[in-house]
């Protein structure tokens, strides 16, 4: 076979998770918006991750390839710009996106997590029990997803690679909340980069490391104060952060889909540590105290939830797969 002549300076072609999917159609954008929008409401409650809700509703490899997608225009923009080579391979890669997918994600994901730091957000404040509780079963309950996802059996690599995830993710927990009142604008970006990645990485919640950052409360006041410098400091970050990672996670689900799929499910498992309902002020684990029966009840009710929505994803995946 003759080798292919490419342009000096295009960068090479972005892995895709799978084989490219048929667009989606708008007719299905209001549920896509509602899925976003679950994933907006886990972003805004520290112990909890935007990347497990993508899990639960089906949106996680989508996201993902998408977001790659994204940030291979971005590189192949640069490098035209830079080289003097045209924009082509940055469109293309544009053109690839699934912008009826992504779009009313996005949107659902933008709207409800700004309603959500005025609403949800706040029930953690005055009844924290009863709503770390409910969370605490929701995420429990999704641990079961990813290791639905394996594509082959379990393995005695896949146990120490779950266990090494919940380690790390209850470490990570466990780590006592700062105070900074005013913090500087290469703080709040270095923040960003960081809490990002919760976006797309199951079990590691981006709110608590805002939280573990000191950066929960500013962030809350520079959006209700229109603080377009702090607020553009931290989409700048955000969008470096998730630039610098989201290509490293899809090579990984790619080519070492097994083990990474195994390593999410102990991010799970040990972001639950952020979530059990007794805590003092300081984040420390207290012993089951009061109204046991109340919170045991959430806790299942809030697994029911999520086991449900696994049940209709699944379904939902089955028609669609007889309808093509």
């Amino acid at each position: 076979m003759s080798a292919h002549h490419a342009a000096p300076a295009a960068l090479p072609p972005e892995p895709d998770l799978v084989d490219p999917p048929r667009r989606t159609s708008w007719s299905h954008a209001p549920l896509d918006a509602v899925r976003g929008g679950l994933i907006g409401a886990a972003e805004s409650v520290p112990g909890i991750s935007g990347g497990t809700i993508a899990l639960v509703v089906g949106l996680y490899d989508q996201l993902v390839t998408a977001a790659g997608q994204v940030v291979h225009a971005g590189r192949a923009l640069v490098t035209g710009v830079a080289r003097r080579t045209g924009t082509g391979d940055a469109l293309a890669s544009l053109r690839r996106v699934d912008w009826r997918l992504l779009v009313p994600v996005l949107v659902g994901m933008v709207v409800v997590l700004l309603v959500s730091l005025r609403t949800i957000a706040p029930l953690l404040e005055t009844h924290p029990v009863p709503t770390r509780a409910v969370f605490l079963g929701m995420i429990a309950a999704s641990v079961v997803v990813p290791l639905q996802m394996m594509p082959r059996r379990f393995r005695a690599l896949d146990a120490v690679l779950l266990v090494a995830g919940a380690v790390v993710a209850f470490l990570l927990a466990g780590l006592a909340p700062a105070e900074v009142r005013d913090p500087s604008l290469w703080y709040v970006f270095l923040g960003a980069a960081l809490a990002i990645n919760a976006l797309v990485l199951p079990g590691v919640s981006g709110s608590a490391l805002l939280v573990v950052l000191g950066l929960y409360v500013p962030v809350q006041a520079a959006l209700d104060d229109r603080d377009l410098a702090f607020v553009g400091v931290f989409v700048l970050g955000a969008a470096v952060g998730l630039a610098s990672f989201v290509k490293l996670l899809q090579w990984l689900l790619h080519r070492r889909r097994q083990g990474t799929m195994a390593a999410l499910a102990g991010l799970m498992v040990g972001s639950l540590r952020a979530l059990w309902p007794w805590q003092d002020e300081d984040r420390g684990l207290l012993a089951p105290s009061g109204d046991v029966v109340g919170p045991a009840l959430l806790a299942l009710a809030g697994a029911a939830v999520v086991l449900a929505l696994v049940l209709w994803e699944r379904r939902r995946v089955a028609r669609a797969a007889t309808a093509g």
